[in-house]
């Protein structure tokens, strides 16, 4: 018998104005994944990344002027499950058969043939569409099968391309502070670790505080102890800010200028925000890499300790890279 499917729901109202809130809400809701089973109510399959991904969502509702409430439950009358997992089958199938119609327009440019420089442009938009079929993949819940159809597109154009397009973005910057005022600190996150907390997990013992301790404690409720730094946590001293994550924030607070961890926040920022802000070629397979991590590792240490080979080597990676 299946394992009975369990939901989060977003109830959520948002202000009449400005127009551009809600736009922002209804984008951010698409980039998660989330469908509506109500005009005011989404849904996403529970598990604890989806949960903090709708936790965000909330606090950002809450600071536009909006209300909102998540809460998990189980389907007993009106839509079934099978009826919900139809709804985000079709919206990923939508999402999958618009890229496949970019990917096949693409194909009958090339069988006409272009110039060095048309290839050049069908390079950039074949790592374009990739990017964005890994981004729905990444929110492709139950298994949509419009996803076969785009990936034998986009794998037939990669084939008659010879190379990738390499671009690179810049960090924003926030004020820095002083090395000093992190060390010897006892730092604390939410329990349930995935890629940004386990990041800044990394940083810390790596770069700012090889002794430093590291507490995982409930989201909701924790009253820090004196000298406690919260990082990736409601209310914390080190948490999000606008569409920067927490890896992004500690690394420009702790005033460390190094272009390796540069790239690495942008990969933790398009994992962790899936706004596909700096779409690096290698963020689909750190994702994947940090997922399977997660779970394989039901405790938070552990999922620390085997993040921190993924972030070292991936480290050495862009220092030889560099080099």
């Amino acid at each position: 018998m299946p394992a009975e499917q369990r939901w989060l729901l977003l109830i959520h109202q948002l202000p009449s104005k400005p127009a551009y809130f809600r736009v922002k809400i209804w984008r951010r809701l698409q980039g998660i994944g989330a469908v509506a089973v109500k005009s005011t109510v989404y849904a996403l399959p529970a598990n604890a990344e989806t949960q903090e991904d709708f936790e965000w969502l909330l606090k950002e509702i809450a600071e536009g002027g909006g209300e909102a409430m998540v809460c998990e439950a189980r389907l007993i009358d009106g839509l079934s499950d099978v009826q919900v997992r139809g709804l985000f089958d079709a919206a990923r199938d939508e999402d999958y058969e618009a890229v496949a119609k970019e990917l096949r327009t693409l194909i009958e440019r090339l069988d006409i043939g272009v110039t060095s420089e048309e290839k050049a442009e069908a390079r950039s938009q074949a790592s374009r569409l990739r990017r964005r079929l890994s981004d729905i993949a990444a929110i492709d819940f139950f298994g949509a099968t419009g996803r076969l159809t785009a990936e034998s597109l986009i794998a037939e154009i990669e084939s008659r391309l010879a190379e990738d397009v390499d671009m690179t973005k810049q960090l924003v910057e926030v004020p820095a502070q002083t090395l000093g005022d992190f060390k010897g600190r006892t730092w604390v996150t939410r329990k349930g670790v995935h890629v940004d907390r386990i990041a800044c997990s990394w940083l810390i013992r790596r770069f700012i505080d090889p002794e430093a301790v590291i507490r995982f404690v409930p989201g909701k409720g924790y009253k820090p102890k004196v000298g406690e730094l919260r990082f990736d946590m409601f209310e914390g001293e080190i948490t999000h800010e606008g569409d920067r994550c927490s890896f992004e924030v500690l690394l420009a607070r702790a005033g460390i200028a190094d272009p390796a961890l540069q790239a690495i926040s942008e990969i933790v920022h398009d994992i962790d925000l899936k706004d596909s802000k700096f779409s690096r070629e290698e963020t689909t397979g750190i994702a994947s890499l940090i997922a399977g991590i997660c779970a394989a590792n039901p405790q938070d240490e552990q999922r620390v300790v085997q993040g921190t080979s993924v972030f070292d080597n991936l480290y050495q990676y862009f220092r030889s890279k560099r080099g």
